[in-house]
């Protein structure tokens, strides 16, 4: 028996109990997000408290503005499939295709969660802790960050597609006959 043998026995038992959890956790999303929520204030805290820090808040910041545009975006790029002949449905009486997006909810809250909890524990190593001011990177990210949003914004109104279930859920009511025997009520 070698010495990696039971590395390997707890890297698997660990494994498969962290995602016993995550599958455990997939249909909650309110308290997901508050959980990040508090994860990312105690980042915040951290940062505040020892007064250091900005480019590893900073990078975070890039990344998780990149994890927000693949959530945002749909799976295929309508750009792309204009090229190709197909695009998103424009009339009632095209297919009904429901948004997929490029990044699904449960990957985007994982991936901001880690990184996170990455950027915290990165705070702990001063050597990372590099000098900078940090109301230019602060404005220099805001200015990304709309810009950004801005041509997603025009990117989604040129493809007229929400990637939000804005309302009631749609539901199918079957055909509706012309008769006044239809069961339908008319206002």
């Amino acid at each position: 028996m070698t010495a990696a043998a039971p590395f390997a026995k707890w890297r698997s038992d660990f494994s498969r109990t962290f995602q016993c959890y995550l599958d455990r956790s997939t249909p909650h999303p309110l308290q997901r997000w508050l959980g990040t929520l508090a994860v990312a204030i105690v980042y915040v805290l951290r940062v505040y408290s020892v007064k250091g820090f900005y480019v590893i808040s900073y990078g975070v910041g890039i990344y998780v503005l990149n994890l927000l545009i693949g959530f945002l975006s749909p799976k295929i790029d309508p750009e792309l499939q204009a090229l190709d002949g197909a695009s998103l449905p424009t009339k009632g009486s095209d297919e009904f295709k429901p948004f997929m997006r490029r990044l699904p909810e449960f990957n985007f809250w994982y991936s901001i969660t880690k990184a996170f909890l990455v950027a915290f524990v990165l705070t702990f190593f001063p050597v990372l802790d590099v000098p900078v001011f940090w109301p230019i990177l602060l404005c220099y990210w805001i200015v990304l960050f709309l810009l950004t949003m801005k041509r997603q914004i025009l990117h989604m109104i040129k493809y007229k597609y929400v990637p939000f279930d804005i309302g009631k859920k749609q539901r199918y009511n079957g055909k509706k006959s012309a008769g006044p025997s239809s069961g339908l009520r008319r206002d």
